[in-house]
């Protein structure tokens, strides 16, 4: 698959690709490096990101609707507003990642990573945090209707 002449492959290396506005949907790119790329406002929705590190990405209002980051790294990465409705994020680390105002609707955090991640302001309605860790997190403002917190690490 190519997107903005990059060649999306297994274990690809787009670290610091400018995929701004990239167009993704339903993209399958598992083990993928994209540290550092710009994502901004790229349309990620039902793409496949399991075991992808996006350390320090700049994923700022990016659709990741009904995505895959199964055991993704997203260290430091900016998700702000950025719209994770039904993503699964299952084991993830999200370690000092921004998700503040972020949509994450009935999203997947199921033993996920969250150690000094800003929330702040983001809807966690009917999210699954079973077994997340979630120290140091920022939570002010957060919609957190019918969220599963069960046997969350704080």
């Amino acid at each position: 698959m190519k997107v903005n002449g990059y060649k999306i492959e297994p274990f690809e290396n787009l670290h610091k690709a400018n995929l701004y506005n990239a167009n993704l949907t339903s993209a399958w790119m598992h083990s993928v490096n994209l540290s550092e790329a710009n994502l901004y406002k790229a349309n990620l929705s039902s793409a496949s990101l399991m075991n992808s590190n996006l350390r320090n990405a700049n994923m700022v209002e990016a659709n990741l609707r009904w995505a895959n980051l199964t055991e993704a790294t997203l260290v430091e990465a900016s998700l702000y507003k950025a719209d994770l409705s039904y993503a699964v994020l299952i084991d993830a680390i999200l370690v000092d990642t921004i998700l503040n105002d972020a949509i994450l609707v009935d999203v997947r955090l199921t033993g996920a990573v969250l150690r000094g991640a800003n929330l702040s302001g983001a809807n966690l309605t009917r999210a699954n945090l079973t077994g997340a860790v979630l120290t140091d997190a920022t939570l002010e403002g957060a919609v957190l209707t019918e969220a599963n917190f069960e046997g969350v690490v704080h």
